[in-house]
């Protein structure tokens, strides 16, 4: 069985060297789940917690908050080096899913802030997590729903509009490794997984940036959107601006400041 795919490979260059333009732009979008991820984990003080796909370390910091032993892994190593350099109190180290360097149930506690929105293979890599649990221990993921809320396609939707479209070199799942990113569709895909007491929800929130902030991630090549958009002739990023721009009126506060509707869905269950 193959265990990394073309999916994979991408997702490693689309990362690499990002760091900085993801905290500037996206982090702060991704954080707002954590405090409801680490509760579905039953994250307390002295639980053995694992932040699977860590990123800037902003599930990792928040556990150790809570009094918890948190490790944390990347398959990025800027990522890891910047979740490193932020959590002092947090073993972190490079490892991508679903290959973990870690004994069977070392942890009381497994949590992955999207991280399955981020690999070929989510079925493998959920079988992974569910490894490193111990029994009766608790894994919680979060992924965006689908179909996404309206704050999230606003870039999506300037792109449609100026004609861009994927290019063929940014592979998608294989449909075989694919579910639908709905309550049900994600609970079953957890159930599945060998997990018992599944509970699957949705989250809504809205996220509030400047337009700048929010076109700074696509235009730095931060994640498939990101990729999509630096792809393009700079007569169709510069479109792509305009339409975006035109757009961002939809979302306005009266500052200014978007305010992005958001939606993700957080699933949770018992090892």
């Amino acid at each position: 069985m193959r265990m990394f795919t073309a999916f994979d490979a991408a997702e490693r260059r689309t990362w690499a060297g990002r760091v900085t333009a993801y905290e500037r732009s996206f982090a702060g979008l991704c954080a707002h789940p954590v405090p409801a991820l680490l509760d579905a984990a039953g994250v307390r003080p002295g639980s053995r917690v694992l932040d699977a796909g860590t990123g800037t370390g902003t599930a990792a910091r928040a556990a150790s908050g809570r009094g918890a032993t948190v490790t944390a892994v990347d398959a990025d190593p800027g990522m890891a080096a910047r979740a490193a350099a932020a959590g002092r109190d947090t073993e972190v180290c490079v490892a991508a899913l679903p290959c973990l360097p870690f004994a069977d149930g070392r942890f009381d506690a497994v949590v992955g802030n999207f991280v399955l929105n981020h690999v070929g293979r989510p079925r493998a890599a959920l079988a992974e997590l569910r490894r490193v649990t111990r029994p009766r221990g608790r894994l919680a993921l979060t992924l965006w729903a689908a179909p996404a809320a309206p704050g999230q396609t606003l870039v999506g939707r300037a792109m449609q509009a100026a004609g861009v479209t994927r290019p063929a070199r940014l592979p998608t799942l294989a449909p075989e490794d694919d579910f639908p990113r709905t309550e049900e569709g994600f609970a079953r895909l957890l159930r599945d997984a060998g997990l018992t007491g599944v509970r699957c929800r949705t989250l809504v929130w809205e996220h509030r940036a400047t337009p700048e902030e929010w076109w700074s991630g696509p235009a730095a090549g931060v994640a498939s959107v990101g990729q999509v958009l630096t792809s393009q002739p700079p007569a169709v990023v510069a479109e792509v601006k305009r339409r975006c721009d035109a757009l961002c009126a939809e979302f306005a506060g009266p500052d200014g400041v978007l305010v992005l509707p958001h939606a993700a869905l957080l699933g949770s269950g018992r090892v």
